[in-house]
């Protein structure tokens, strides 16, 4: 399992969660008509495709939670923290080979403002609602 798959499986597990969702307790058996495609497996829980999962406040929530200030908004090592990731340069670089950032890894600042972006922009692609200042 990737990083980025870490870091969307533990929103997308935290929105399943809460209350007023369905969670993976109960699931729900497949129903097959003519008019409906089977359904298919996933390694992860399925978000109907018109359901958004709202990022900003199930982060804060997990942010309001860990015991210590991390700043998920603006930091990527803050976020991995927070999805309980090690945040070390060998795993940020790694993300980064996963997420296809194709920079100097050796620029930290420049390499960690990009993966920020593209966590936001690959959660957003997967049926995240991001904020819009967390776009990039």
């Amino acid at each position: 399992m990737g990083l980025f798959t870490t870091i969307r499986d533990f929103i997308f597990h935290k929105q399943l969660q809460s209350p007023g969702t369905p969670t993976m307790a109960a699931p729900v058996p497949p129903v097959h008509t003519s008019a409906i495609a089977p359904a298919t497996t996933m390694a992860t829980p399925a978000i109907l495709e018109t359901e958004l999962v709202d990022v900003a406040p199930i982060l804060d929530t997990a942010a309001e939670q860990a015991g210590e200030a991390l700043n998920w908004r603006h930091s990527i090592v803050d976020l991995m923290k927070l999805v309980g990731l090690d945040s070390s340069l060998e795993h940020r670089r790694q993300l980064a080979d996963e997420l296809g950032y194709i920079g100097d890894k050796g620029d930290t600042a420049h390499m960690n403002i990009w993966l920020h972006k593209a966590v936001m922009r690959k959660l957003e692609e997967g049926g995240g609602r991001v904020p819009d200042d967390l776009k990039g």
